[in-house]
C-alpha cells in the first residue's frame, strides 16, 4: 500500500499546481508554503511544535517558517490550497482516466481506511483526520492516502525514537541505504553545517552504526531494517477495515494510477 499510495501524496511535491496554488496566497518560498500548508492542520501551533512534528528537519528550520508563514495567511487557505493544486496535478496526469470508475472506487476504500485507525499517539494523522473529507473522487482520492501517508510518518517517527535515531541521524541512514556516499552529500542534509554533520557522523561511529570510512556497519544496517520494518508494521490499522476483498479491489483500482504518476515522473517511494 505504501508503495501503491506514496506516488499519489508525492505530487503535492513534485507537480506543479500545489506550488502555483501556494503561490497565488503568498507565500514567497516553496519552503513557506510547505511548512504552512502541512502543519497547518495542527492549528497555530508554535515553530517548536512542528519540528517535534516534523521530526526530520534541523534544528531553527521549522522556526525559519513558522508562524510567519501564517501571519499574512491564514492556515485554513494553506491547506485548502494544497488539496486544491494536488487534486488538479491528478486530474491533469490521470487524464480521462480520472473521472473512472477506478478511481471513484480507489477513494472509497483508501477513504474507508484512512478513516478507520485510532488516532492515538499519531499527531499529524489525527490533525488531518479532522480536516473535511472532499466530495470530489480525485480530491477525496488524494486527502485519504494524505491521511495514510501522515499515519505511516506518525509510526515512523515512533520506530525511530524507540531506536534513539534523530531526524538527521535518519538522513544519513537512509543516504547509506540508498547507496550513496559520503552520506554527508545527500539532498536533505547537505545545506546543513559541516560542524553539525560531523558531530552526526561521530555520533553514529561512537554508537557502532557507521565505520570509519563512513559505510554501514552489520549493526547499522540491522538497525535501519529494524526500523522499517516497524514502521512498516505500524501502518497497518489502517487496513484492518477492508476486508481481504476489498484489499485485493483497492490493489487492483490504485495500480493503474499509480503507474499513470510514476510514468509522469513522479517518483516512486523511497524510504526515508
Amino acid at each position: 500500500m505504501f508503495e501503491l499510495l506514496e506516488p499519489i501524496c508525492l505530487v503535492t511535491f513534485f507537480a506543479d499546481e500545489c506550488n502555483e496554488e501556494l503561490a497565488a496566497l503568498g507565500h514567497r518560498t516553496y519552503w513557506d508554503g510547505y511548512f504552512a500548508s502541512r502543519a497547518a492542520p495542527l492549528g497555530r501551533v508554535p515553530a517548536h511544535v512542528v519540528h517535534a512534528a516534523f521530526y526530520s528537519f534541523a534544528d531553527g528550520e521549522a522556526a525559519r517558517h513558522i508562524p510567519s508563514a501564517w501571519e499574512t495567511i491564514p492556515p485554513e487557505a494553506s491547506v485548502a490550497a494544497r488539496e486544491r493544486g494536488s487534486a488538479a496535478s491528478l486530474r491533469r496526469i490521470l487524464g480521462e482516466a480520472a473521472g473512472s470508475p477506478g478511481v471513484l472506487r480507489a477513494a472509497d476504500l483508501t477513504t474507508k481506511a484512512a478513516t478507520s485507525a485510532p488516532t492515538e499517539g499519531r499527531m499529524m494523522y489525527a490533525g488531518m483526520r479532522a480536516q473535511p473529507v472532499p466530495g470530489d473522487p480525485v480530491a477525496r482520492l488524494w486527502h485519504s492516502a494524505t491521511m495514510l501517508r501522515e499515519h505511516r510518518c506518525d509510526g515512523h517517527i515512533a520506530a525511530l525514537v524507540g531506536a534513539g535515531i534523530g531526524g538527521t541521524e535518519a538522513h544519513v541512514l537512509s543516504a547509506l541505504e540508498m547507496g550513496i556516499h559520503p552520506p554527508e552529500s545527500f539532498g536533505r542534509v547537505h545545506h546543513l553545517p559541516k560542524e553539525r554533520l560531523a558531530a552526526v557522523m561521530a555520533g553514529l561511529r561512537e554508537r557502532g552504526f557507521v565505520d570509519e570510512d563512513g559505510w554501514f556497519t552489520d549493526a547499522g544496517r540491522k538497525t535501519k531494517q529494524h526500523v522499517e520494518a516497524l514502521t512498516d508494521e505500524l501502518a497497518t490499522p489502517p487496513y484492518h477495515a477492508l476486508s481481504p476483498a476489498e484489499l485485493d479491489e483497492l490493489v487492483a483500482a490504485l495500480t493503474p494510477i499509480t503507474e499513470k504518476l510514476v510514468a509522469a515522473g513522479i517518483p516512486a517511494p523511497g524510504r526515508d
